[in-house]
């Protein structure tokens, strides 16, 4: 980890958790902790460039098919990389696929990068955290193995109490609000060696009533009929949500902080 960084260029590559759902623009688009992350960093560097080739629904092998060679070919600074998560939370999951691909990943893009920047994904507290955590932990191991190889930083998000509080996360409880969001930009910023802007970001939020049962069961009622059974739907018909889109920001361009 460096003290007082001096990085010019930021290349993001995963799925929808680095493309930035659910942090919401009001001109519809979406934000997160990437964009966040860019902003920051544009701020102390003059000339600073970014690019996030993230795509919802993108699984482990499509990121390294599609994202990958892109991401080594632009030769930034930091490089992050998130994937895997959306493999472990299907029914079926080949974990030595996911390792093998991870591996390939990570040592394509290591040797043109200056540093390369791996996550712990968080994780909702919930029975779906509980169901899939051996898959998700074995995951976590392999990204830990990778990072002492090859030199890169892991930012464990999965450990942070806060990112696992259910008020941190949107209505569908898979993606992070802008709250979420930020405090992952703030664990990104301070793991590349930025001076803290909030030291306290691992804290949940303070404590405060649980909803009412009748709140939380029409909760789980709008979560099944809005969230959950479209994405049995896709998962049926083999499609993904984020089938025939482009990049969020595919090519390495100057940061723009109007």
């Amino acid at each position: 980890m460096q003290t007082n960084p001096t990085h010019t260029s930021l290349v993001a590559v995963g799925d929808s958790f680095t493309e930035g759902m659910s942090d919401l623009l009001p001109d519809g688009t979406y934000r997160g902790w990437a964009d966040l992350l860019a902003s920051r960093m544009a701020a102390v560097a003059p000339g600073f460039r970014y690019a996030n080739l993230a795509v919802r629904g993108k699984l482990i092998r499509q990121i390294v098919d599609e994202q990958v060679d892109a991401a080594a070919a632009m030769r930034a600074d930091v490089v992050t990389l998130v994937g895997g998560l959306n493999d472990t939370l299907r029914p079926k999951c080949d974990m030595v696929m996911v390792r093998d691909l991870l591996t390939e990943a990570v040592e394509r893009l290591t040797p043109h990068c200056g540093q390369l920047v791996l996550m712990r994904s968080p994780a909702r507290q919930g029975p779906v955290q509980e169901r899939f955590r051996p898959r998700m932990e074995a995951l976590f191991a392999c990204l830990d193995e990778l990072a002492e190889r090859h030199g890169a930083l892991v930012v464990d998000l999965y450990g942070a109490p806060s990112l696992g509080d259910q008020r941190l996360w949107d209505v569908d409880r898979l993606h992070l609000t802008a709250e979420g969001h930020r405090r992952v930009t703030e664990a990104v910023w301070q793991a590349l060696g930025y001076p803290p802007e909030d030291p306290e970001w691992q804290l949940p939020p303070p404590a405060a009533l649980p909803p009412a049962w009748t709140a939380r069961r029409a909760a789980d009622a709008r979560f099944a009929r809005q969230h959950l059974l479209p994405w049995i739907g896709r998962r049926l018909t083999g499609r993904s949500s984020g089938d025939g889109r482009p990049p969020k920001r595919p090519e390495l361009l100057p940061y723009d902080l109007r």
